[in-house]
This record gives structure tokens, C-alpha cells and sequence, in this order.
């Protein structure tokens, strides 16, 4: 007994571990192929299909409740009525294969739609088109046995790429973008043609996106995606959309909680959306928007990235491919099924054209008669006919079947007149045209495609332009734009750094993402995350907040060797590091001290005079020492002899000047920023106290500093170069109230940074039209068409005076005698004369 017991559990144990093998592989198969993962032939989730399906059954031209869609739906979807009603509501804000109608909710703002008793719906004019035709549908019996449903919709459209998708399987996810509607039907096009075509993302929710690394949407790639923020003025910016797959709410709580974390400083957000997106962020005194901007993409969802994963159900296994794939087939596949619609209307029009004939020949030919005569039975009535009709099967395009004889017969038999003949001969013309018109399609097919699809452009295409803005981002360093939201102190004695040492020494203020370097009397350096408490070493001499990119700030310093007692000069600077390592600046012994230290922002090189010990045997006991005459070299250098003697003390004797050149600043036009790389348009050297001057197309110009976190918007941009008080500027602009244009020259006069100044007469319709700084400018004006062309130069340094900035200037002709402006450069007549010298 007790044996045949242990044998029943051994089976047992092996029965419920083979079951749970099968059912995961069951439960993860049916969550891939019947849930998560759209098909790759129209584009649909189960769930969606079986809407859809449900919708056109219900479909009289009159919206249903959403409510009787979820129930029509139960009869083929196999789960509750809460996720067939969030599929539909997700259907309907993608607003292309439904037509609502109520409260759906907004994606934007993350509101959700009203109850499903209370809104409706019904299909899209573009759904009948492109996703239903029974003829052309493989069906499939439902879950229960007792209906029909499609296997997949006859769809004739790209749908997966319009509407994207999103999905959690077992084991695996799907995450397709959406794309713009227009660009998936000229994309189609250009790949029916033959022709290279791309596709990018485009969603509803506006923004802007850079799809530098997309990589055809495979896995992998990622697009990173902006909103647009304006700078209505200096203490407040606008956020005109959202991100893809964000809220309002979700935005503003991303700002509130970088507001608390300290990176970014603002006085209130307020969320205005009604039409429009609006979010209004009041910013908090003295913070700058420009950073504030940065710091918004790089602390908050106002910038998100997004790693797209396109899986889709091929042949009944989840296929991974790219976007381009994926539209291919779309469009191969709406080539066959553009072909199958055609053939079974061929087919439909030559059976009607053949009992069209058929029809007429019975009539016209008289064989109707034939059931007049008296035959002894029905069978014999039908061969009578069809031997009637023998004379005639040669222009027929297919044999008499005995069912279009019985189909003959029953056409009531009365008075036949000419009109009805004629009538027939007309309607099998009209056939004829037809047949050979959808034998042209079929010849050409792939051009019946191309104006299928155009024919869709045209129709649907409306207000369905591309929403997201493409563009090209700039990387925004994440320390550079962080508000100092903690201070930092040191121990100097004890050598420690941090920011709950309040009852010391005071340094800086600073960011959490900022680093901390420091420098202590033996000669050692080491660089820091900003933290509560950190040990850097006995006796600190030096701490500061450390700039990994600042290659100007040089360290002077002479220390002596532990060991020989030699004292060395060195100069560096400090860049590449790898923090919280030791670094030591000296020729490495324990015993090594540093007697004089210096932190030098450009590289000034000072005179110090060195005091040697009493004691020593040199001659001279006070020396003075250039550090201009020491090269600026990495920090492991040893550096050059100052002196073998002990050193008693180092006294500054006088303050350096700078070794380094100018700082050379570039604008790069792509993206509105300045930089020290050489990307983009040279700006030239500057001093410390040089200022830019940015000169706008609205006729305003403005003086700002160097700072590189400085956004511009370069499209709006006419003039942009280092600042020349002596500089003369030369603008023509129109004036619209008297019809005219308008030429002055002046100087900048005002000192103030940051700040527009207008130099145009103020008037509607008035507009800056040409400006420049070169000193002596020529402007050469044209007017007239072909052989009737004239055009004229004007030495504009010759003719007109220099007046303040705010005069309204001389007219310079009539807005209708000038057609076209442009700045003429002279070269100089003596070839050996560079002119940008």
C-alpha cells in the first residue's frame, strides 16, 4: 500500500510540473499573440480589431454609446468591459478611425473621458474606406463558437505607423511611435516609385523632436523630444506643449520637484491650457531665463527621451524590424489587397455583363417563345432554350449555365419594345468600359496604388500636417545650468570640506552636481563630489568649486622637496581627473611643503619675492622670481629650480598679467549658442569686460555679455559680432505708414546688458529690411522685370549723416520703386590688399 502511495505521488509531481511548463508557455503566448502586440497586417490589437469589427456591425451612419460598443465588442472579446472601453477611448484620441462625440478626455492634460453611457461614437469616413471589405476578409469563429470575426482587417493604410503602439508581453515589448499622416502616404508613394524615402515621429501633442540617433524606430535607437518654451519677458516663461507620453500635470509636478530639489529657482508655475497648452512659470528675482530654460530641459520632463521598439505579430510570431520595413510591407500588402478587389470585381462585372447578354439575346432574339410552346416538361423547356442559344455562344465569354437559364426564365415575359433593347445594349457598353478600365488597373497596379493613395492625401489630408518640429538638439551640461541650491565650507586645520561644516569657513555656493577641489600644504590635490563631510587632508590651502571644461584657470605655486630641500616652480592647469583619487603635486615625498600658492582665472603670471632663511650660506637672501618665465605644463610636472637654500618666507611683490590669448568665442547658427569649440561662425577674441552685440530682425539690438549659457533664436538673428563702440551700424527699414524706406546710421549709445532697444520707428507693418557695421557700406537697390531690370548704388557713408540711435532716419526711395536690396562689397583695387585682414 505504502508503495503504490509513493508511486502515485511521483506521477503526480511530474504531471504538475509538465503542467506548469505548458501553461506558462500558453499564458505567455496567448498574451503575445492575442493582447499585447499589434498584427502586422493592419496595425490592430485583438482588442481594436474586435472593436472596430463591432462598430461596423453596428454602423447605420448615426453614432452608437460607446456603452452599446463595449457590449457588441463582449461578443468577441473574451475579457472585461473596463479594458474594451479604455481601448476605445484610446482609439478615439488618436482621432483617426473613430468619430467621437462628448467628453473623450485629453491627452494632453491627462483628463479622462466621460462614463461610456454618456459619449459616442461611430466609424471614421476614413475607416469605411481603408479597413472594411468583406469580400477581401479572412474570418475566423470568435471565442465562443457562436460568431465571426475577422483574422485580421482588409486595412489599406499604414495604420501601425499613423496611430504607434505600446505593449508589455511575456518576455518582451513593443513600443512603435507614431507618425505623421501625410509623410506615411508620401513615404508609400516614393517607395512605389522606387525612391529613398524617411519617416520620423510626429505625435498630437506638438513639441519638438530630435531623431538624430531614431535609427528606423528599431531597438536600440531613441529620439529625445522638447517642448517649446517662450521667454515672454525677463521674469516669466511659457510652455506651449508637452512631451509625448506626458501630462501637464505630470510636467508642472517634474517642475515643482526640481524647484524642491534646489535646481532650478521659480516663484509659481500656473497651469492656463484650455485650447492651447499654456503653462506659465514666474521665475524667482535675479534668476536668468536663459539658464532657467537649460535647467528646465535638464532637470525636468520638459525634455524626455524615448527608446522606441517596433515588434509586431508576423505569421504568428513577434517579428522585430524597423520602420522602413514596416511601411514596405504596408504598402505591398495594400498593393495585393488593391489587387484582389479589382479581380473580384472583374469577375463581378463580367458575370453581369455576360447575363447582361444573355438577357438581351433572349429577348431580342425571341427565344422567350420558347416557354410559349407546349413541351412536355419543364427540363425540356430548359434544353429548348439552351439549344436556342447555341447559335450565339461564340460571343459569349463563358458557358451558359442551367442557372442563367432558370434565371431567365423568371423575368416576367410581356411586351418587348426597342426601348428595353436599347437600354440593354447601353448598359453592356457601360460594362465593357468598366472591364477594360479595371483591366487597366490590374495591367498597371502599382500606378492604381499611387493614386489610391493620393486620391486618400487629397481627401484626408487636410489639417493633418506635421505638428512636432524636427530639430537637431544642442547637449545641455546638466552642472552648467544647476542653480546653487547648498553652500559649501572648510576645516582648513582639520581638512575637511563640506556642507554642514556651517560653523566654519564660508567658500562658495554651490549645486549638488557640482565638484569640489582642493589643495593642501603637502602638496596634494583632490577633487570631490559636493557632500555633507569629506576629509581632503591636514592643512588646506585652497578649496573651490572645480570646472572640469575651464582649461584658463592656472595654479602658480613653489613647494620644496622633502628630501633634497630643493624648491621648485611649477605652473598647470587642471582638467582630467578622476575624483576622490589623491593626486600629488609634488616630486612625491611625505615630507614635501608647498610655500606659495596662487589660483589665476586667465593665466596671469606674477612677480613674488622670496625670502631665504638667515641661517643659509647664500649670498643674496632675497630674491625675486617671474613666474611669466615658466611655461604653463601638466600637473605632474616637477617644475623648474627656484632656489637649493630653506626658504623662510614668499610675499607677493606684484600682480600678474595674462599669459593666455584672448578667449576666442564662435556662434553656432544650428542651434543659437555660443561656444569655445570652432563650431559654427567666428565672433573673435575677447577680454574679460568685451561685450556681444546681437542686432534682431525685428529691428532691436542688444548688448550682452560672454556667457556661454546664453540662448538665441538664430533665425531671428541679422547681426551678431563682438561689440565696437566706435562701430557705426547702418540699417534701411520700411515704413509702412508712409509707404517708404528709411536709411540710418549710428552708434550705440546705450551701456545696459540684456536689454532690447528698439531702432526703428515704432508703427505696424513696419520692418527692419537690411543692416550692417561695415564702415563704408554700399547698397545697391533693383526695380523692374527682364530687359526692363534697373538697378543703382548708393554709397550710404557718403550720403547720410551719423544720427542718434532713436532718430527715424532719412528716406531713402518709395517702397514701390525698389523690388530687391542687397549689400555690394567692393574689393579694393591693389590685388595684394586683403580685405578681411
Amino acid at each position: 500500500m505504502a508503495k503504490k502511495s509513493k508511486e502515485v505521488y511521483k506521477h503526480s509531481d511530474a504531471g504538475i510540473s509538465g503542467q506548469y511548463k505548458t501553461w506558462f508557455l500558453d499564458y505567455a503566448s496567448y498574451v503575445i499573440l492575442e493582447r499585447a502586440v499589434p498584427a502586422i497586417e493592419d496595425g490592430l490589437k485583438p482588442v481594436q480589431r474586435r472593436i472596430l469589427h463591432a462598430m461596423r456591425e453596428m454602423d447605420d451612419g448615426r453614432f452608437n454609446k460607446v456603452a452599446n460598443i463595449i457590449g457588441q465588442s463582449m461578443q468577441y472579446h473574451p475579457h472585461g468591459d473596463a479594458s474594451i472601453g479604455d481601448a476605445i477611448v484610446n482609439l478615439g484620441q488618436k482621432d483617426l478611425m473613430i468619430e467621437t462625440q462628448g467628453n473623450w478626455g485629453d491627452v494632453r492634460t491627462g483628463d479622462d473621458a466621460a462614463a461610456p453611457r454618456y459619449i459616442e461614437a461611430r466609424p471614421s469616413k476614413f475607416a469605411l474606406e481603408v479597413a472594411y471589405n468583406n469580400k477581401t476578409t479572412a474570418w475566423q469563429v470568435s471565442y465562443d463558437g457562436r460568431k465571426k470575426e475577422p483574422v485580421t482587417l482588409p486595412m489599406k493604410f499604414p495604420l501601425l505607423l499613423a496611430q504607434g503602439a505600446e505593449g508589455i508581453a511575456v518576455g518582451l515589448a513593443t513600443k512603435i511611435l507614431p507618425h505623421n499622416f501625410c509623410e506615411l502616404i508620401e513615404a508609400s508613394i516614393k517607395y512605389y516609385k522606387n525612391k529613398k524615402f524617411e519617416l520620423y515621429p510626429d505625435f498630437l501633442t506638438g513639441g519638438m523632436v530630435d531623431v538624430s540617433n531614431y535609427e528606423d524606430g528599431v531597438r536600440g535607437g531613441k529620439i529625445r523630444v522638447r517642448v517649446h518654451i517662450e521667454e515672454l519677458d525677463k521674469k516669466t516663461l511659457l510652455i506651449k506643449d508637452v512631451p509625448y507620453g506626458t501630462t501637464t500635470t505630470q510636467l508642472i509636478d517634474s517642475i515643482i520637484k526640481a524647484n524642491d530639489s534646489g535646481k532650478i529657482k521659480i516663484k509659481k508655475v500656473t497651469d492656463n491650457t484650455a485650447k492651447e497648452v499654456e503653462v506659465q512659470i514666474d521665475l524667482a528675482p535675479g534668476i536668468s531665463p536663459d539658464i532657467t530654460i537649460d535647467a528646465l530641459y535638464a532637470f525636468t520632463d520638459c525634455e524626455v527621451a524615448i527608446s522606441p521598439n517596433a515588434c509586431v505579430i508576423e505569421n504568428k510570431k513577434p517579428t522585430f524590424g524597423g520602420v522602413k520595413e514596416l511601411l514596405k510591407f504596408s504598402a505591398d500588402h495594400t498593393r495585393q489587397l488593391l489587387n484582389a478587389e479589382l479581380e473580384i470585381k472583374l469577375k463581378e462585372l463580367l458575370d453581369k455583363w455576360h447575363f447582361t447578354s444573355l438577357e438581351k439575346i433572349f429577348f431580342e432574339e425571341k427565344i422567350y417563345k420558347e416557354l410559349e410552346k407546349k413541351h412536355e416538361t419543364w427540363e425540356a423547356v430548359i434544353i429548348a432554350i439552351d439549344k436556342a442559344f447555341v447559335p450565339f455562344k461564340k460571343i459569349l465569354k463563358r458557358e451558359i449555365s442551367r442557372e442563367d437559364i432558370l434565371k431567365l426564365t423568371e423575368k416576367p415575359v410581356r411586351r418587348i419594345y426597342k426601348l428595353d433593347i436599347d437600354d440593354l445594349i447601353s448598359q453592356i457598353k457601360s460594362l465593357e468600359a468598366e472591364i477594360d478600365q479595371v483591366k487597366h488597373h490590374l495591367e498597371f497596379l502599382t500606378e492604381y496604388a499611387i493614386s489610391y493613395y493620393e486620391e486618400l492625401l487629397r481627401k484626408y489630408g487636410k489639417g493633418r500636417e506635421r505638428k512636432t518640429e524636427i530639430k537637431l538638439f544642442d547637449t545641455i551640461q546638466a552642472k552648467a545650468v544647476a542653480i546653487a541650491n547648498t553652500k559649501i565650507y572648510v576645516n582648513k586645520s582639520e581638512g575637511f570640506v563640506g556642507t554642514s561644516l556651517k560653523k566654519d569657513e564660508f567658500i562658495a555656493d554651490c549645486s549638488d552636481l557640482d565638484d569640489i577641489i582642493a589643495f593642501t600644504k603637502s602638496g596634494k590635490m583632490k577633487v570631490v563630489k559636493v557632500a555633507d563631510k569629506v576629509f581632503i587632508g591636514k592643512d588646506i590651502i585652497h578649496v573651490a568649486v572645480f570646472d572640469k571644461s575651464d582649461d584658463r584657470t592656472t595654479y602658480n605655486m613653489i613647494y620644496a622637496d622633502g628630501k633634497k630641500g630643493i624648491s621648485y616652480a611649477k605652473r598647470f592647469n587642471v582638467t582630467g581627473i578622476t575624483r576622490d583619487k589623491e593626486y600629488d603635486l609634488t616630486k612625491g615625498d611625505e615630507k614635501s611643503k608647498v610655500h606659495y600658492f596662487s589660483v589665476n582665472p586667465n593665466g596671469e603670471a606674477e612677480v613674488v619675492r622670496i625670502l631665504l632663511t638667515p641661517g643659509c650660506s647664500a649670498r643674496n637672501k632675497e630674491l625675486d622670481f617671474y613666474f611669466e618665465t615658466l611655461e604653463i605644463r601638466s600637473r605632474n610636472s616637477i617644475g623648474n629650480q627656484v632656489t637649493k637654500y630653506p626658504i623662510k618666507s614668499i610675499r607677493l611683490l606684484e600682480k600678474g598679467k595674462s599669459t593666455l590669448d584672448q578667449r576666442k568665442l564662435w556662434f553656432d547658427e544650428q542651434f543659437g549658442r555660443l561656444n569655445t569649440e570652432e563650431k559654427g561662425k567666428p565672433l573673435g577674441n575677447f577680454e574679460g569686460d568685451d561685450k556681444l552685440l546681437v542686432i534682431y530682425e525685428d529691428g532691436t539690438y542688444e548688448l550682452t555679455g560672454q556667457e556661454i549659457t546664453q540662448r538665441f533664436e538664430p533665425d531671428s538673428i541679422k547681426v551678431i559680432e563682438k561689440f565696437d563702440a566706435e562701430k557705426i551700424i547702418t540699417a534701411v527699414y520700411l515704413d509702412a505708414d508712409k509707404l517708404q524706406y528709411n536709411v540710418k546710421r549710428f552708434k550705440i549709445e546705450t551701456n545696459t546688458l540684456q536689454s532690447r532697444f528698439s531702432f526703428i520707428k515704432e508703427g505696424n507693418g513696419n520692418k527692419l529690411v537690411m543692416v550692417t557695421t561695415l564702415a563704408e557700406p554700399i547698397l545697391q537697390m533693383q526695380s523692374g522685370k527682364g530687359t526692363q531690370i534697373r538697378r543703382a548704388k548708393i554709397k550710404l557713408h557718403k550720403v547720410v549723416d551719423i544720427m542718434g540711435w532713436k532718430a527715424i532716419g532719412n528716406k531713402l526711395t518709395d517702397y514701390s520703386k525698389t523690388d530687391q536690396m542687397e549689400w555690394v562689397i567692393e574689393l579694393p583695387q591693389n590685388p595684394q590688399t586683403n580685405l578681411f585682414d
